[in-house]
């Protein structure tokens, strides 16, 4: 195989069919988390470090490969619902994709110095910071109406930059798409949930071409296994899109906020 010889890949030949059952409804729901709730591509990198034996380097750059066509094909779906077209929006994700730039390398440069333990508690410790921003902003929910800039405002680039920038780099770092923290980020500066997801949704291409890159340049990609979790992914993330447009996602963030501490907390745990 040329990309094996290349180096470019990695072998998945001692997983079990079981396992590789496994990481592909890993891969579903982190299609349907991903559009429909933000919070999902994380499960992705989740079930890889868990499941597949791979050092942290495979491990994200096979999540962030993975997560390259669900990041095309979740901005396709919302700009064909209409929620990337307006002049604010279109804002937002082009700073977004710019921190991007920027950002994503930075956090691929670092993963190479990260131990596999180290990388287990930084993951877990990301997961719960993850599942605290989504209780805490579903909370605030429940109490009071969301905040809105007023009418014809933009947001300030002085706040999307950071929040870009910080994504960015966390997610080159962890092979992620992007949307588990900018979401919830833009939507406590005052984006609106849909606009949210869509700006996230744009950046995470960025985020994840970059990150593919940079991480099958250092030979850390497992590409059979991107194959077995890139389809199951692809069609959560169609059903992701429909169920943000149909459904009330409060039970389901609530639900998944709880589950992102706890699995956060044994991750810690586990690699102490």
């Amino acid at each position: 195989m040329v990309l094996a010889a290349a180096g470019l890949t990695h072998n998945a030949d001692h997983l079990a069919a079981g396992t590789l059952v496994l990481l592909a409804l890993f891969g579903f729901a982190g299609g349907v988390g991903t559009t429909a709730l933000g919070p999902g591509g994380v499960l992705v990198t989740i079930g890889l470090f868990l499941l597949s034996g791979l050092p942290p380097a495979a491990v994200s750059g096979t999540a962030i490969a993975t997560n390259l066509g669900a990041a095309v094909l979740g901005t396709g779906a919302f700009m064909r619902s209409g929620h990337l077209r307006s002049r604010d929006t279109r804002h937002v994700a082009g700073v977004l994709v710019g921190a991007a730039v920027v950002g994503t390398p930075v956090g691929v440069l670092a993963n190479a110095h990260v131990s596999g333990s180290a990388f287990g508690v930084l993951l877990g410790a990301c997961v719960g910071a993850i599942g605290a921003l989504v209780y805490v902003r579903e909370r605030q929910q429940r109490t009071r109406p969301a905040a809105a800039p007023p009418p014809g405002r933009t947001l300030p680039w002085t706040v999307v930059v950071p929040i870009g920038l910080g994504v960015a780099v966390v997610s080159g770092l962890f092979g992620l798409g992007g949307q588990l923290f900018s979401v919830p980020l833009l939507v406590s500066a005052g984006v609106a949930m849909l606009p949210a997801l869509g700006a996230a949704q744009a950046q995470s291409i960025v985020i994840a071409g970059v990150g593919t890159v940079g991480y099958a340049l250092r030979g850390a990609i497992a590409w059979p296994l991107v194959l077995v979790m890139e389809l199951p992914l692809l069609a959560g993330t169609l059903i992701g899109w429909r169920i943000a447009g149909v459904i009330p996602a409060e039970r389901l963030r609530g639900a998944l906020a709880v589950v992102l501490i706890a699995t956060g907390a044994y991750l810690i745990v586990h690699n102490a």
